[in-house]
């Protein structure tokens, strides 16, 4: 435990630097804006600021990204509240009740609850952070090849069945295209060179970063184009006493909690994302809620259950992400391209090559709490202001970043193609409703699943029951089977028919016991 607190004591001493606390500050503050502007996600804010960071020392520059991350989830419950339109996809739980106590003149206190359930959030999943991280990292160290296959295999299809629970398929069918993407170039092994088609530019592989900014960035700018111009509510917000605004949290205590550990758990596994986070914490919130018909009418607790959840996701995404190096949500994707840009390697070594490292995001999340909290107490009018901004003024501002950035890292103009490549197929997959998490999760995912399986063929002199005969081997390709079993359509109707029958049975026989 001393060896925690000094861990914790010594990152925070190194971060307390006056030039760290100004990252904290700017970097905090253009997340918010990032994250509250309709149209420019958390993902996108994080990858284009990747690109910028380059020349930035490592604890600096994922300090910078760590404050927009937790910035960027934050904002987006300005527009939600104001506009009844989510900054980010996570923020659409919170428009459920945030919007309506805005009409009910209780737009202040809305915001207001929505800061704290944010912070209480994050500090929840800073705990679990720090307390499951260190022991998952030592316990993935046994991890072989075998293992790694199936976890970077569980990671695109959970992400693909939770991003689209209606429709799997094209989810999994996304995440295929991830890992057909990277397939391209070099494999991990003999450098063979696959999948080129004879452009020398493509023998490296598809760079991420490019990639990345063209799906999240470019993409977004397309789609925002289309959208319809958003309406500020009229109706004036009352500023709310401090007495009501604490009352109503601690009246919440255990939906605060509750919701920010389902926000962290939720963030664990591997690519599904805040927004989950977000509806399943609401969902839970209702179901023992003593006022659930006040949900989706302007309840506080679903406000604070929904804002708790979507942030606890964010530390909670960086523990797979720090330990296993697979992702837990698009954002921490982005991370990974950046940690490894900047001399980081995550996965089970990283306590044994850089143990500090966990502890220093941590206190990193820390800031970006604080800074989160003032900044949303203190500048609610100034969001109201920048939400005002014509989307002709800034959606030409991304673009130009989404083309600077690529370009600043390897001074390539192919990469340029592939952003705008990304950017197109992003467009045209979001517009037939496919999800972009799955994706992404393929691209990053891709090599580790293919090293893992032709390692751990040479290693079983390509005898295939070597993946299904380790027990942690087995319970992954157990769960994963069952996945996919249960998201055939098919399937899900006959349980749902066996469901409803069991209910029917059971109701006649208490009808003739009447």
């Amino acid at each position: 435990m001393n060896t925690v607190f000094d861990a914790l004591f010594s990152a925070f001493a190194n971060l307390s630097t006056p030039m760290m606390l100004f990252n904290v500050v700017w970097a905090t503050l253009l997340g918010i804006f990032v994250g509250a502007l309709p149209g420019l996600t958390a993902t996108m804010g994080v990858a284009l600021l990747t690109t910028l960071t380059y020349s930035l020392d490592r604890d600096a520059a994922i300090l910078v990204l760590i404050c927009m991350y937790v910035g960027a989830i934050y904002g987006g419950s300005r527009s939600a509240i104001l506009l009844n339109i989510p900054g980010t996809p996570a923020s659409a739980a919170t428009a459920l009740d945030g919007f309506p106590l805005v009409r009910q003149g209780k737009g202040a206190l809305a915001m207001a609850i929505a800061t704290l359930g944010s912070m209480f959030g994050t500090l929840v999943g800073i705990v679990m952070l720090i307390a499951i991280a260190p022991p998952l990292a030592e316990a993935a160290f046994g991890f072989g090849s075998y293992e790694f296959f199936w976890l970077a295999l569980f990671g695109i299809i959970i992400s693909g069945q939770l991003t689209h629970s209606g429709e799997p398929l094209k989810g999994y069918m996304a995440g295929l295209i991830g890992l057909s993407v990277a397939m391209i170039g070099s494999e991990g092994i003999h450098s063979y060179v696959r999948f080129n088609f004879d452009i020398q530019q493509m023998n490296g592989g598809i760079d991420l970063i490019p990639a990345m900014v063209g799906a999240f960035g470019f993409a977004e700018v397309l789609f925002a184009m289309t959208l319809p111009a958003a309406q500020m509510v009229e109706k004036k917000s009352v500023r709310a006493p401090i007495r009501e605004l604490l009352t109503s949290v601690w009246g919440y205590k255990r939906t605060v909690l509750e919701s920010g550990v389902i926000g962290t758990l939720v963030g664990i596994i591997p690519g599904v994302g805040e927004d989950i986070g977000a509806w399943g914490s609401y969902a839970a919130a209702k179901r023992h809620s003593k006022e659930r018909d006040q949900f989706g009418k302007g309840s506080q607790e679903g406000l604070i259950a929904a804002e708790t959840g979507n942030s606890a996701v964010v530390p909670g995404s960086l523990i797979p992400t720090l330990t296993l190096g697979v992702p837990g949500s698009a954002s921490a994707a982005v991370l990974i391209a950046a940690l490894f840009l900047h001399g980081v390697r995550p996965g089970p070594m990283i306590m044994f090559d850089q143990p500090e490292m966990i502890y220093t995001i941590a206190v990193m999340l820390i800031f970006a709490t604080i800074a989160m909290g003032v900044f949303g107490m203190a500048l609610t009018p100034v969001f109201v202001r920048v939400l005002k901004v014509p989307r002709t003024i800034l959606m030409p501002l991304v673009f130009c970043l989404c083309v600077i950035g690529p370009y600043a890292l390897t001074q390539r103009i192919f990469d340029i193609w592939v952003m705008f490549f990304f950017g197109v197929v992003g467009y045209v997959l979001r517009r037939l409703n496919y999800p972009m998490a799955p994706l992404v999760l393929g691209i990053i995912l891709g090599s580790l699943l293919d090293k893992s399986l032709r390692r751990g063929l040479i290693l079983s002199n390509g005898d295939i029951t070597a993946f299904f005969t380790r027990p942690v081997s087995a319970g992954f390709a157990i769960l994963i089977a069952l996945i996919i079993l249960f998201s055939i359509p098919p399937v899900r109707r006959l349980l749902q028919f066996k469901r409803r029958g069991g209910n029917a049975n059971s109701q006649e026989t208490s009808d003739g016991k009447e």
